[in-house]
């Protein structure tokens, strides 16, 4: 049997034993007697439904709500494995869920919508969420998810987010910004490539922007997004090079490098184009646009980072949205906003610069100092939670999108420390 075989094996007895699937619901509140019968059902849920009634957001007082988020998809883009459907993608969900609860303490309810139609698919979402507290929106495929987390956006009053467009935004935005720290550079002055133009690529180029990188070229699978092209979508039309730009002249003196496509989509010949100490990143998963190795015997002057753990600096989106929501929901924000991502994005770099606690090296076997190995935290970090929590949500408070009464950021980070022990 190969190694496939037997991490596939591995892998379906985890999910089959001890009993089918990775999630599964507790108790929160006393319930061994007749007293707690007539509190947890009738008639003691009549007086929190009155007051939800009278006020709905007494239902973050009374219910599970504000600790509560959906991980929700339809399948159509499930990992890279393509359109496998709705039932499908719900180990997938099932998974997301235990990062929530492991990582922020957040509970989740995964669902599975089987529906490709955009209308449909809001409408559900948008009917079921009074549920719930944040909506994560996953494994969507492309265009439709912009414009179904736009729409449901728009129609809620809660956080909702595609984590698979703006995770890697969030943690590569990061690992950038450390990565021009290391190299004397400045992000409105870089000029940055990005090969792929999916949702994770088109929502990075405008968290990059956002964040103040002016010079941002993109490539899909037929070349330069140029003004040239009569083939491009709405979305990709926000990055068009002038008529006619060609591959070697964006790689020309590139200083950063965003791989989002798949193994192949560039090559060594381009990056050998870069200028001095690029910045390079191969996020095709399981398998990079170039491999590390490969990368690092052309450019050894680079810094490197992958979307696999077996290399240094992991862009994993488990270090975003875990605390993204977390510090949300808290503080309870009507929507994930631009300022929100651009804040987790650098308490996650200033993470990276802090001296390493020991805990850290032990678990990952080595001596962790900042520097070209080491420009983004690692997920088992137990300072992301509030370092990225609290910042998520004093940045909801500055740009006016929180719901609480009062904010008092050193109070919240002591409770989030104490949150999961």
């Amino acid at each position: 049997m190969n190694q496939d075989n037997t991490l596939n094996e591995e892998a379906l007895c985890y999910h089959e034993f001890p009993q089918p699937g990775k999630i599964a619901t507790k108790i929160s509140k006393p319930f061994s007697s007749q007293h707690d019968l007539s509190m947890a059902y009738t008639p003691g849920v009549a007086a929190p439904c009155l007051a939800i009634q009278t006020n709905p957001q007494d239902a973050y007082r009374y219910t599970a709500k504000g600790n509560l988020v959906a991980v929700i998809s339809n399948g159509t883009a499930v990992l890279g494995l393509g359109n496998l459907g709705a039932l499908a993608s719900k180990p997938v969900m099932e998974g997301k869920a235990i990062l929530f609860k492991k990582f922020s303490g957040l509970d989740s309810y995964d669902i599975e919508v089987d529906a490709t139609d955009i209308d449909l698919f809001c409408n559900t979402v948008a009917a079921i969420a009074p549920t719930f507290g944040g909506i994560n929106l996953e494994d969507i495929k492309a265009p439709e998810c912009f414009e179904i987390e736009r729409r449901l956006i728009e129609r809620l009053d809660i956080p909702v987010m595609h984590d698979d467009q703006h995770g890697t935004a969030v943690i590569s935005l990061a690992a950038v910004t450390n990565g021009c720290m290391l190299t004397n550079r400045e992000l409105q002055d870089i000029k940055l490539v990005i090969v792929g133009a999916g949702a994770a690529a088109l929502s990075c180029a405008r968290l990059y922007r956002h964040a103040g990188v002016k010079t941002i070229f993109m490539t899909d699978s037929k070349g330069v997004i140029h003004s040239g092209r009569n083939d491009l979508n709405d979305y990709k039309k926000e990055f068009m090079a002038p008529d006619g730009t060609t591959l070697d002249q964006i790689f020309n003196d590139a200083d950063v490098v965003i791989g989002l496509s798949k193994p192949g989509s560039f090559s060594i010949e381009n990056i050998m184009l870069m200028a001095d100490n690029p910045i390079i990143f191969t996020l095709a998963n399981p398998t990079p646009e170039i491999f590390p190795d490969n990368t690092r015997r052309a450019r050894p002057d680079a810094i490197l980072a992958t979307g696999r753990s077996d290399f240094p600096n992991q862009v994993n989106n488990v270090l975003g949205f875990p605390f993204i929501f977390r510090g949300a929901m808290d503080v309870r924000a009507k929507t994930i906003n631009m300022e929100m991502k651009v804040a987790a994005s650098m308490a996650l770099a200033a993470l990276a610069r802090a001296e390493v606690p020991e805990y850290l090296n032990e678990i990952y076997g080595t001596q962790l100092v900042f520097g070209k190995e080491y420009i983004i935290p690692k997920p088992f970090d137990k300072r992301l939670i509030v370092e990225v929590s609290s910042s998520v949500a004093q940045a909801a408070v500055k740009s006016g999108v929180a719901r609480v009464d009062s904010f008092d950021l050193e109070s919240y980070k002591k409770e989030l420390s104490n949150r999961l022990g």
